[in-house]
Protein backbone atom coordinates (compact mmCIF):
# COMPACT_ATOMS: atom_id res chain seq x y z
CA UNK A 1 0.00 0.00 0.00
CA UNK A 2 1.48 3.36 -1.36
CA UNK A 3 1.42 6.59 1.38
CA UNK A 4 -0.30 9.92 -0.16
CA UNK A 5 -0.11 12.95 1.96
CA UNK A 6 -2.13 16.08 1.31
CA UNK A 7 -3.67 19.38 2.62
CA UNK A 8 -7.30 19.29 3.17
CA UNK A 9 -9.54 22.66 5.05
CA UNK A 10 -9.28 22.64 8.40
CA UNK A 11 -13.10 22.31 8.38
CA UNK A 12 -13.02 19.24 6.98
CA UNK A 13 -10.40 17.94 8.76
CA UNK A 14 -12.06 18.73 12.18
CA UNK A 15 -14.99 17.00 10.61
CA UNK A 16 -12.99 14.03 9.42
CA UNK A 17 -11.81 13.31 12.73
CA UNK A 18 -14.75 13.93 14.43
CA UNK A 19 -16.32 11.02 12.17
CA UNK A 20 -13.40 8.74 12.75
CA UNK A 21 -13.87 8.93 16.50
CA UNK A 22 -17.27 8.58 16.71
CA UNK A 23 -17.64 5.60 14.45
CA UNK A 24 -14.23 4.36 16.01
CA UNK A 25 -12.10 3.74 12.99
CA UNK A 26 -8.85 5.63 11.50
CA UNK A 27 -9.33 8.73 9.68
CA UNK A 28 -7.64 6.88 6.66
CA UNK A 29 -9.90 4.06 6.50
CA UNK A 30 -12.70 6.85 6.86
CA UNK A 31 -10.90 8.21 3.39
CA UNK A 32 -10.40 5.54 1.63
CA UNK A 33 -14.13 4.18 2.00
CA UNK A 34 -15.29 7.64 1.46
CA UNK A 35 -12.93 8.20 -1.70
CA UNK A 36 -14.02 4.50 -3.10
CA UNK A 37 -17.75 5.39 -3.13
CA UNK A 38 -17.25 9.07 -4.73
CA UNK A 39 -15.20 7.08 -7.43
CA UNK A 40 -17.85 4.27 -7.87
CA UNK A 41 -20.50 6.92 -8.23
CA UNK A 42 -18.33 8.60 -10.91
CA UNK A 43 -17.91 5.43 -12.49
CA UNK A 44 -22.12 5.11 -12.70
CA UNK A 45 -22.74 8.66 -13.81
CA UNK A 46 -20.40 8.07 -16.56
CA UNK A 47 -22.22 4.64 -17.41
CA UNK A 48 -25.17 6.55 -17.27
CA UNK A 49 -24.14 9.43 -19.39
CA UNK A 50 -23.24 6.87 -22.06
CA UNK A 51 -26.45 5.51 -22.16
CA UNK A 52 -28.53 8.62 -22.47
CA UNK A 53 -26.25 9.60 -25.24
CA UNK A 54 -26.72 6.36 -26.99
CA UNK A 55 -30.22 6.67 -26.68
CA UNK A 56 -30.47 9.76 -29.16
CA UNK A 57 -28.75 7.56 -31.41
CA UNK A 58 -31.38 6.11 -34.12
CA UNK A 59 -28.69 3.26 -35.61
CA UNK A 60 -28.22 1.93 -31.81
CA UNK A 61 -32.17 2.96 -31.23
CA UNK A 62 -32.39 0.34 -34.08
CA UNK A 63 -30.29 -2.50 -33.30
CA UNK A 64 -31.22 -2.87 -29.28
CA UNK A 65 -34.90 -3.13 -30.41
CA UNK A 66 -33.75 -5.82 -32.94
CA UNK A 67 -31.78 -7.90 -30.19
CA UNK A 68 -34.69 -7.04 -27.59
CA UNK A 69 -36.75 -8.56 -30.38
CA UNK A 70 -34.61 -11.85 -30.68
CA UNK A 71 -33.89 -12.01 -26.71
CA UNK A 72 -38.02 -12.37 -26.69
CA UNK A 73 -37.86 -15.04 -29.14
CA UNK A 74 -35.68 -16.93 -26.94
CA UNK A 75 -37.45 -16.08 -23.63
CA UNK A 76 -40.55 -17.56 -25.85
CA UNK A 77 -38.62 -20.96 -26.72
CA UNK A 78 -37.37 -21.17 -23.41
CA UNK A 79 -40.48 -21.06 -21.62
CA UNK A 80 -42.06 -23.94 -24.40
CA UNK A 81 -39.31 -26.03 -22.86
Amino acid sequence: MATFTSSLPDELLEALAKEAKDLKVPKNRLIEKALTLYLRELKKARYAKTFRRASQDEEVMNIAEEGMADYFEMLKEYDKK
